[in-house]
């Protein structure tokens, strides 16, 4: 339908501040866009990859599963280790908000899980980041802090919970 026009590498710095803008903005389509722009020209783009990661799980909340499967696609594209996990624990822990605000039946259970599962890659990256960098034991607090504050947060009594976690 239409040919997308491609960026000039040297615009890549101010595209990703216009990206990251966006986000503040609530603007993730916008921004969304903007990192698909510069991951055409520059696939390995870390800055860019995380942005369009962030991107979508900021659109948890209208639009939960293909933003949800599209977020982790790009984990794989993270090289290092203590970011796919950092930034996996983010996922879940926005899929878990996502959940919680949605709410409905079970949706304290299902969100009790995806806080558990951010909490979990939180502790694993928190083991690879150097000691100025404390971002995952602030998010495992964050979300630590949720569930105290909400008991409708807390496990389902049965393993019937676990199945709402497939995709």
């Amino acid at each position: 339908m239409f040919e997308l026009k491609p960026l000039h590498k040297e615009s890549i710095p101010a595209a990703l501040d216009k990206a990251m803008r966006y986000r503040l903005l609530n603007e993730p389509l916008q921004a969304e866009s903007i990192c698909l722009d510069i991951l055409e020209i520059d696939s390995e783009n870390r800055e860019a990859l995380i942005t369009l990661l962030l991107a979508l799980t900021d659109q948890f909340d209208r639009r939960l599963k293909d933003r949800f499967r599209k977020a982790r696609a790009i984990l794989p594209r993270l090289h290092r280790e203590y970011d796919q996990l950092y930034y996996d624990g983010i996922i879940c822990e926005r899929r878990a908000l996502a959940q919680f605000k949605r709410g409905g039946p079970g949706s304290g259970y299902v969100a009790y899980e995806w806080f558990t599962q951010a909490m979990a890659r939180y502790e694993e990256a928190d083991k690879l980041s150097p000691p100025e960098n404390d971002d995952a034991i602030l998010r495992w607090n964050t979300c630590a802090r949720i569930i105290t504050r909400n008991p409708e947060l807390k496990p389902e009594p049965t393993e019937i919970g676990v199945r709402f976690l497939d995709v």
